[in-house]
């Protein structure tokens, strides 16, 4: 045990849990006034539920034991066994401290898929739906990435902090969930304009600022890989930043404050894997590159297949944690971490980059499926949509009775 470490440790862990709140404030920027309160609350409702599931049987389930590579099993339930000594997966940190740190992971995952059906899709539906999502998605994935004897890890498959584990599975599931929901009502007919700009900043410094604790604490320790770690997310991130917004002027003929926001956080998606696998020079080319992919691949969906992937979930989070995967498998340096069993493409071995693409495939088929079969379930119960009068009138008072600007009288169209 090290004190250092459990200090460090429980910082990152504070910082990690802001990020669930920042993300509610860039949604609810985004959105429509009447849809403000929806939206935050999505993230709001899923704090509360992700701890309670992961408490109770998800840490268990992701990280307690190995059955096929696939999953885990009970021995952690309710965190009966988790106490104050170092666990297998550190050990210089209390196991209550690492369960702590993975159950923010578990937090801010399903809450990145609100952010492509707002709305449109029911708050009892979404509850339920990422209720079964965690078991059928999330705790999965997470034990066959970081768990004893994982599927992906077998592979040779690396994910620093989340790449396949958070931001692909959620924006792949985002896409699906956005495809079934269908799109909005004038979805090509009205204009959807942001309502709070200020508030996009705000969730996307808070973000940034959580971000730090998300991957710099991935190391597990305060030594120097969390500080390689912090470097190439804070050079990813400006470095994405900047090529946004050199976009936004090439594209619109000015720079804009959404724009730049977004671009950070893309950077922020796309270190995600190879944080601390990746040297520093790469970050720079990494964050450069993520933008005008996420960029383009939002024009795509949005303008030629006609998806109401309404805040971008998938384009961001789903593209940009793809990129982040294959640059992991093209820069990666088993010097720098020697978790990672080859070097990556750039250093003339191409082992980590199939490792890398088979594990993002396997992702891939496991959010679709995943996604499918929780929407099956959850239909069974309720309906997925709200009703056209409630989508005009809006998801604040329709779902909840609230009314985040009650001295507004204007029309939302």
């Amino acid at each position: 045990m090290n004190t250092g470490d459990t200090a460090f440790m429980l910082i990152a862990t504070a910082l990690v849990f802001f990020m669930t709140p920042g993300l509610a404030f860039f949604y609810g920027g985004l959105v429509r006034r009447k849809n403000v309160c929806n939206t935050m609350m999505a993230c709001v409702a899923i704090m509360g539920l992700s701890v309670v599931l992961w408490t109770l049987f998800g840490y268990s389930l992701a990280f307690g034991g190995n059955h096929g590579g696939i999953i885990g099993d009970f021995r952690w339930i309710a965190l009966n066994g988790v106490g104050w000594e170092a666990g297998p997966y550190a050990d210089t940190i209390p196991h209550l401290l690492f369960c702590a740190f993975q159950m923010m992971f578990a937090m801010i995952t399903p809450a990145l898929i609100t952010g492509s059906l707002v709305g449109r899709m029911k708050f009892k539906a979404l509850f339920l739906f990422v209720t079964l999502w965690s078991f059928v998605v999330y705790y999965p994935l997470a034990h066959m990435v970081w768990g004893e004897g994982g599927l992906l890890a077998a592979i040779g498959s690396v994910d620093f902090a989340g790449g396949d584990v958070v931001h692909i599975s959620s924006g792949i599931s985002a896409l699906v969930l956005a495809i079934i929901l269908g799109r909005r009502r004038g979805y090509e007919q009205v204009t959807y304009r942001i309502h709070n700009i200020p508030f996009v900043v705000l969730g996307a410094s808070l973000l940034w600022f959580g971000w730090f604790g998300f991957n710099a604490g991935s190391a597990l320790a305060a030594d120097g890989l969390a500080a390689h770690a912090f470097m190439t997310s804070a050079i990813s991130a400006a470095a994405a930043l900047l090529s946004w917004m050199f976009i936004d002027v090439v594209k619109e003929g000015k720079p804009t404050l959404v724009g730049a926001s977004t671009g950070l956080v893309v950077g922020l998606v796309a270190i995600t894997p190879g944080a601390g696998f990746v040297p520093i020079w790469s970050a720079f080319i990494i964050g450069a590159l993520v933008s005008p992919i996420c960029y383009f691949g939002v024009a795509l969906i949005k303008k030629k297949l006609k998806i109401d992937d309404a805040l971008d979930a998938f384009g961001c989070h789903g593209i940009g944690g793809i990129w982040g995967g294959i640059a992991t498998g093209i820069f990666a340096q088993k010097s720098i971490n020697s978790t990672a069993k080859w070097d990556g493409l750039v250093f003339g071995d191409y082992r980590l980059f199939l490792a890398q693409l088979e594990g993002i495939l396997i992702t891939i088929v496991i959010a679709v499926a995943g996604t499918l079969l929780c929407v099956a379930v959850v239909r069974i119960f309720t309906p997925l949509r709200v009703s056209l009068k409630e989508e005009q009138l809006g998801l604040d008072v329709t779902q909840h009775g609230e009314n985040a600007y009650p001295s507004f009288n204007g029309l939302d169209q």
